[in-house]
């Protein structure tokens, strides 16, 4: 072991390189639930979105929408960096805002006792 360095090694596990690798860690959690109802038409759909770090130190966008109470459909984009993950999911916030997906206001079942 190095004595002279704090970290014993150049590897992605010690402090230093850790933080200057852009891939390294999600900065902080990104996650969105939304919905859109409309009992006129018989419409209640959600949409959720999530970034995750994979076990290759890459970004992981994971969108999921399907009918409220149904399996629904899931899609799975990876990139290298975080910051194309966050611009695809600002990119599709905007996008379901626009078509009315807001989230939920209150819950279904009531206050927990």
């Amino acid at each position: 072991m190095n004595q002279s360095r704090p970290t014993d090694s150049n590897l992605s596990l010690d402090a230093e390189s850790a933080l200057s690798d852009p891939a390294a860690m999600i900065a902080q959690p990104y996650q969105l639930y939304v919905e859109r109802t409309d009992p006129t038409k018989n419409m209640a759909r959600y949409y959720a979105m999530s970034i995750e770090p994979t076990l290759f130190g890459e970004a992981c966008l994971t969108r999921r929408w399907g009918r409220i109470g149904a399996g629904g459909q899931k899609l799975v984009h990876h990139f290298r960096r975080e910051e194309e993950a966050v611009t695809l999911f600002l990119e599709l916030l905007r996008k379901k805002r626009s078509r009315g997906y807001r989230p939920r206001l209150h819950s279904r079942q009531g206050p927990l006792a």
